[in-house]
């Protein structure tokens, strides 16, 4: 009676859709255009979230948003609520123009089409991002470590 278990050192199956991250895909293994690892995607969402806040703080201090409230709680609330606004309106711009946000480029993380979905790009990301900000979505991913969020919006994060 044979293992059918693989040893890491036997050569993967070449029948196997599922050698690597993006083989099913038909991306790289590694370098440029291959799916990056999850640290890495969730450090250029980590720089991405703290951007918008400081936006939303620095509006706040400046008056543009909760001019009059005393309740430190209030305050806090409304530039939470803020950074999320800013987070999604930032991600959903750079993202249809660049293909990439602050946070995601300083990491080498961009944002590619699969060809799953023929809607126009503003549209995908607008769906990415939406779907991003519900956190749920994103956080259940498939073999390829590609969240729901981006099998909707027919996308798949890769490395610059």
């Amino acid at each position: 009676m044979t293992d059918k278990r693989r040893s890491g050192t036997e050569a993967a199956d070449p029948d196997d859709d599922f050698r690597y991250r993006g083989n099913r895909l038909g991306l790289p293994e590694t370098g440029t255009g291959s799916v990056p690892g999850v640290g890495r995607r969730l450090v250029g969402l980590a720089l991405d979230w703290i951007l918008a806040l400081l936006v939303a703080w620095g509006a706040y201090g400046a008056g543009l948003i909760g001019a009059g409230l005393s309740v430190p709680e209030a305050a806090s609330t409304l530039v939470g609520n803020t950074a999320l606004v800013v987070f999604a309106a930032m991600n959903i711009l750079l993202l249809t123009l660049f293909g990439t946000t602050f946070g995601r480029r300083l990491v080498g993380v961009g944002i590619t089409a699969t060809g799953e979905r023929s809607w126009p790009w503003f549209v995908s990301m607008a769906v990415r991002t939406l779907l991003l900000c519900l956190v749920i979505p994103a956080v259940i991913y498939d073999r390829d470590t590609r969240g729901l969020h981006d099998r909707a919006a027919g996308t798949v994060a890769t490395r610059f």
